[in-house]
């Protein structure tokens, strides 16, 4: 059984869902692929205890206190290629940004391989069902566009501006997905 939530943020209202134990999803109103790992209806649940925990980790995000990925039970829902590279996006230190490249190269010393497609990386980043927690946000382009965010690039600029990302080399592509 699947339980959801929501939480007023200062993005937007942001729905959250579990399985009981663990979080498996956090999406922003409107957001691309909103609820899509989710292989069943979720009932509304606002008294379940992941669900405090997630709600005080996102106070504490969103009053720029930094709180660790660490802290949360985390069972995102997709294919291993995804869950690897969501393990990687956990890894993106706070107010820092990496390419896709860069994590296409990570992905390809893990899985022995000479290279691995940014297409392919950037497809499981935009997949990541448990947005801002897993910071998926702090992926960019090699040029510095701001493109691919599943949000929108209106929310992905805020959450970086929030974790005082410098922002200076990173710009608002004309056209592109999640723009």
């Amino acid at each position: 059984m699947y339980y959801s939530t929501n939480y007023p943020s200062p993005i937007g209202t942001i729905t959250l869902a579990c399985n009981g134990d663990h979080l498996v999803g956090l999406w922003l109103d409107g957001q691309k692929y909103h609820g899509g790992t989710i292989p069943e209806e979720m009932a509304k649940n606002n008294d379940m205890p992941v669900f405090s925990a997630a709600k005080k980790w996102l106070d504490r995000y969103f009053a720029s206190k930094k709180p660790d990925i660490s802290e949360l039970p985390l069972a995102p829902i997709g294919s291993e290629f995804r869950q690897r590279v969501w393990r990687i996006l956990c890894e993106i230190p706070y107010g820092k940004v990496i390419t896709y490249g860069d994590i296409a190269q990570k992905m390809a010393v893990k899985m022995n391989k000479k290279s691995m497609s940014s297409q392919a990386v950037g497809g499981a980043v935009g997949h990541n069902p448990i947005s801002i927690i897993i910071p998926c946000h702090r992926v960019v382009g090699s040029n510095g566009s701001l493109t691919g965010y599943a949000g929108g690039v209106r929310a992905k600029i805020k959450l970086l501006e929030l974790e005082d990302v410098d922002m200076s080399r990173l710009f608002v592509p004309t056209s592109g997905t999640a723009l």
